[in-house]
């Protein structure tokens, strides 16, 4: 009796070990926790210098973790880091080299922008629009290796139109997708109070006035809460500091009681936005400590590009049309730039027991290496066949020695006007190698050579004097480097066109003052033909709408597609002002599409874009009907 009662005994004592040797065993590798802002500066954080903007929660993460202060995104705008990051490649390979995975034309070819006309002196790259399913991407590695994988906020990186594309966050590897706007370029013209106008989801609904960063992190503390017993990747990709320009009213106040306009950074409106993306992050920290998973989750904080250092824009709300959104100093420009306040990031690594707490480190870093690092950190190796331009970091990450020491950057967008008005943003390349950075800008010159700008970054971070001309043997090397970035990634390099300022490319007859951009186009027998040339082909026209309209038309394709009617206010609208209102062409036989345009303010131009990118789409007339007045028909 005794023997059978020390056997259950033991049996009692032993199985609640048991169990939990279990559980160790079941999440023993870390989790990931992927914070990645957007459109925050390299100052934009206390923890990085900023003596306005309040983020107390960022600056304890940063304390627990280590401070990277020479980290890169691989471009100056969003969509592009974005795929580096997933993909761990550059995209000059990816061919994502602009923010434009947000529009309905699908387009998955790297090539050169087309103008017969001649009308512009640079023709640069038309960007791929989706990232293409191809790619075995960072969230399916590790849900390979068995991690629940989510994605919250901003994805910008495609979206589905038919049920065969594969665009979306859960056809790249996650298993959840919230708030699921995966068109979105931002939080559009409703902003990021609710109710929220780019979130599509009818479910999805709050009290009038909630921050979509409050609601999006309480839904990521959920999911803490509930995974805490199992690997976990988290992406929370924050829809702040994007425009739109707004924030809460509290928090305004608050920072127009402090702001010092002797101060580069003093903008209220901005600083209450900044602390709204705080609020999130604050959010996710007492998430996972709650959970009590903090020492076996690594946590990374990025930003996607550079902060909007620019002049204001008209469309910036009442009294901030006269300052600046954030100041990046002392590092020159901001978004979209080639200088470094378009590409330097805040990037904070921390991992208790791993990385060094309250650190400061001054590695090279990009955000390709996030891929085959992470993967590292979590005792993984990408697979063998895989073509990665990022390196295994993690032991930088933890106080080692640096894997990279160059850094590249191709950005094949921009010309003169935008240059004037956003300092850097030109279409070019750089490339970072120590502490010398060339800048290739190209066909700048007035010959329509490249341009090259050499800066030594030790001595002169706000690249004010260019060197290129007292340095020429450092420049052929920097140079040829570019060059050999250029080849290996096949990278669509911009050239002057051979067409600038020549006569008009004659057409079968006029387009009933109709104008093509990014198509080919002609009427004949009545029909007018148009063919897509380029990304986002559409044809165009003064409107001078005044109110609500309808606009019909009889249209024709072999495969259809969806396209979109877009609304300017003016010829040279920003994209935040423009209205885009979605249609579905069924291929094949002739279909007659109304769309409603329920237009409040004045629109200028009209805009309807094909539906479908490279293959004729036949129109036989357009109608466009206001809500008061008579009818504008065109019958070709």
């Amino acid at each position: 009796m005794m023997k059978h009662s020390f056997t259950l005994l033991t049996a009692l004592l032993l199985t609640p070990l048991a169990v939990l040797t279990a559980a160790e065993k079941k999440n023993e590798k870390p989790n990931i926790v992927f914070i990645l802002a957007d459109d925050l500066g390299a100052h934009d954080l206390g923890c990085f210098g900023s003596t306005f903007y309040e983020t107390p929660n960022i600056d304890r993460l940063s304390k627990r973790g280590t401070r990277f202060t020479q980290a890169y995104a691989a471009s100056p705008l969003c969509s592009p880091t974005r795929s580096s990051i997933l993909a761990g490649q550059y995209p000059a390979r990816t061919g994502i080299t602009a923010p434009v995975c947000h529009l309905p034309t699908v387009q998955l070819e790297k090539r050169l922008a087309k103008n017969e006309n001649g009308k512009v002196r640079l023709l640069d790259a038309n960007s791929l629009t989706r990232l293409k399913p191809e790619y075995f991407t960072l969230a399916e590695a590790l849900k390979e290796a068995g991690y629940a994988t989510a994605h919250f906020g901003k994805w910008h990186l495609g979206h589905n139109l038919k049920p065969a594309d594969h665009y979306e966050p859960m056809d790249q590897g996650f298993d959840s997708d919230f708030p699921h706007a995966p068109n979105a370029s931002g939080p559009g013209g409703g902003g990021y109070l609710a109710p929220w106008k780019f979130i599509k989801d009818p479910t999805i609904t709050d009290e009038v006035g909630m921050h979509i960063e409050d609601r999006m992190s309480k839904e990521a503390a959920k999911y803490i809460q509930a995974h805490k017993d199992q690997p976990f990747y988290l992406n929370y990709w924050a829809y702040s500091v994007h425009s739109p320009w707004n924030a809460r009213a509290d928090y305004i106040e608050h920072f127009k009681a402090k702001a010092d306009p002797k101060n580069p950074q003093h903008n209220a409106l901005y600083a209450a936005m900044v602390k709204s993306l705080d609020d999130g992050v604050g959010r996710i920290l007492q998430a996972i400590d709650d959970a009590g998973i903090a020492d076996n989750t690594i946590i990374v904080f990025y930003s996607d590009n550079g902060g909007y250092s620019y002049p204001p824009r008209k469309t910036d709300p009442e009294g901030y049309s006269d300052i600046p959104a954030t100041s990046n100093r002392p590092l020159r420009s901001g978004k979209a730039s080639l200088y470094e306040g378009g590409t330097r990031e805040p990037f904070i690594f921390a991992w208790p027991g791993k990385a060094k707490a309250a650190a400061t480190s001054d590695i090279l870093f990009q955000s390709v290496d996030f891929y085959p690092t992470l993967l590292s950190c979590v005792g993984l190796k990408p697979h063998a066949d895989l073509k990665l331009d990022g390196l295994d970091q993690s032991q930088a990450l933890l106080g080692g020695d640096s894997a990279r020491d160059r850094i590249f950057c191709h950005f094949p967008h921009g010309d003169a006007k935008r240059d004037s008005v956003m300092d850097g943003f030109y279409a070019g390349t750089y490339v970072r190698k120590g502490d010398w950075k060339l800048i290739r800008f190209y066909a700048r010159n007035d010959d329509g050579s490249d341009e090259l700008e050499l800066y030594d970054l030790k001595n002169d971070l706000g690249e004010q004097h260019n060197l290129a001309g007292e340095k020429p043997e450092l420049v052929r090397e920097l140079n040829d480097l570019i060059s050999g970035f250029l080849k290996d990634t096949e990278a669509v390099v911009p050239k002057l066109n051979p067409n600038h300022g020549k006569a008009p490319v004659a057409r079968d007859e006029p387009l009933a003052a109709w104008k093509n951009r990014n198509c080919a186009a002609a009427i004949k027998d009545g029909i007018l033909t148009a063919t897509g040339t380029g990304t986002a082909p559409f044809l165009g026209i003064g409107a001078n709408l005044n109110g609500p309209a309808k606009i019909s038309f009889r249209m024709k394709a072999a495969s259809g597609g969806e396209g979109s009617i877009e609304l300017l206010p003016k010829a040279n609208a920003k994209p935040e002002e423009l209205l885009k209102f979605a249609y579905t062409l069924k291929g094949g036989d002739w279909r007659e599409i109304d769309v409603d345009l329920p237009n409040k303010g004045g629109a200028a131009i009209l805009r309807i874009y094909l539906p479908h990118a490279s293959e004729p789409v036949d129109i036989d007339w357009i109608n466009v009907k206001p809500e008061a007045g008579k009818s504008t028909r065109w019958d070709f």
